[in-house]
């Protein structure tokens, strides 16, 4: 096996889940007759979806310390909910400052979990599980078995409002677009492809290994492509949602603290192992305090955002949501067994989920026969992930009795 193969292995693994994104998309485009990417439709998916990459953003950093889960983040969803609704609809306190005390709620119950986590060595499994039935307990006493609705305009605004245009009215061909929506579409491609030559050439000064700049360029064109199309079909209809400048901070924040970072490269170091991690030192219990502490912290802000798109604080509110971000980070090809995952990987995962939803929504196909649909597309990635590890793992063995030991470490 030569390095160019090697290569192509590893490209065909990083890139795979996007073009399984592309197919799945083209696909249900075709079936659907064009709903799926009309623009009304368009920005209805990222309405439904954004709470899933919220919360799929917080899951992957509790993955990569070991394949470990957050069970109780659907409940926090929940609340957050009740106490938004409880601070601003029965008590009628200020906005702003009722969000505040929301995330500072979230903070509060992620160190709660984080301590027994970290330090008094409960397994993650056992403790979020505990979590998930004692906050919805206590979401349940709040609301009293009840729903509380609707909230004001200013908060609403989190979810479902739009960012005004900077002109009153722009068309082109004749279609009224909305001006800053093409703007920050161009942008956004501009500043990916601009991210993608810098870090190549830091690469190439420090003689790094690189990836081939004929798919970098690929890579740059049909990324680039795809966002300003998107953001084309959102500027035919109302413009960027506000959530999106909410998804998009949280994802470019959280792509640089995990890759940029110290601490970002020590939550891969813990979850490729984490005695090594120790020794090497890692402070590997306050990064588990850390992880979990931050997850509760995300899962507050989805809390937020759900609430107001329901427009009611609901006693069931985030039933289920801890099972759609983890297979949304393992679908987008974070390992079961930790240290190996991308920000960017868990929003694929996460809106191949969305397409796929919407998509069997258009088709008419019953709720049942998506769940199905859902867990088979998770177990296949999951198998793709343990069996790509064991092959690479058994590799050296295939090569050991064939080459010298020279030749295996050259490849």
């Amino acid at each position: 096996m030569n390095t160019r193969k090697r290569t192509a292995k590893i490209d065909l693994k990083q890139y795979g889940m996007l073009i399984a994104l592309v197919a799945i998309i083209v696909l249900f485009t075709v079936l659907t007759g064009g709903k799926l990417i009309k623009p009304m439709n368009i920005s209805n998916l990222i309405f439904q979806n954004s709470y899933v990459i919220i919360l799929a953003i917080g899951m992957l950093l509790c993955i990569l310390t070991g394949g470990n889960i957050d069970l109780a983040c659907g409940s926090v969803v929940g609340l957050v909910g009740a106490c938004a609704g409880t601070f601003i609809i029965e008590n009628g306190w200020n906005v702003y400052l009722s969000i505040a005390l929301c995330l500072l709620i979230g903070i509060a119950v992620g160190m709660w979990q984080g301590f027994w986590i970290a330090y008094v060595g409960i397994p993650p499994f056992i403790c979020t599980l505990s979590g998930m039935l004692v906050f919805r307990g206590i979401t349940l006493l709040i609301l009293k078995g009840m729903t509380l609705a609707p909230f004001p305009a200013a908060y609403q605004q989190l979810s479902t409002g739009y960012i005004p245009d900077i002109v009153n009215e722009f068309s082109l061909g004749g279609t009224k677009l909305n001006l800053l929506c093409l703007l920050v579409g161009v942008l956004i491609a501009v500043g990916f492809c601009a991210s993608q030559v810098i870090g190549y050439m830091n690469k190439q000064k420090k003689g790094y290994e690189n990836q081939p700049i004929l798919v970098m360029v690929i890579k740059m064109i049909v990324i680039s492509a795809a966002v300003i199309w998107v953001f084309y079909l959102l500027a035919r209809y109302r413009g960027i949602p506000t959530v999106l400048i909410i998804l998009g901070i949280l994802l470019v924040i959280y792509s640089f603290f995990t890759q940029k970072t110290v601490r970002g490269r020590h939550l891969y170091a813990i979850g490729g192992n984490m005695k090594a991690a120790r020794l090497s030192g890692v402070k590997t219990k306050q990064m588990m305090f850390f992880a979990y502490t931050n997850m509760s912290f995300i899962a507050a802000i989805a809390g937020l955002v759900f609430a107001a798109r329901l427009n009611s604080a609901a006693p069931t509110a985030g039933q289920s949501f801890e099972m759609d971000a983890i297979a949304s980070c393992f679908i987008g090809g974070a390992s079961a067994y930790g240290g190996t995952g991308t920000i960017s990987g868990a929003l694929i995962g996460a809106l191949i989920m969305g397409v796929l939803n919407n998509g069997m929504s258009l088709l008419g196909l019953s709720s049942n026969l998506q769940q199905v649909v859902k867990g088979l597309v998770l177990l296949a990635a999951v198998a793709f992930d343990v069996i790509s590890k064991n092959n690479l793992i058994q590799l050296p063995k295939l090569f050991k009795n064939k080459k010298s030991s020279a030749t295996i470490e050259s490849v």
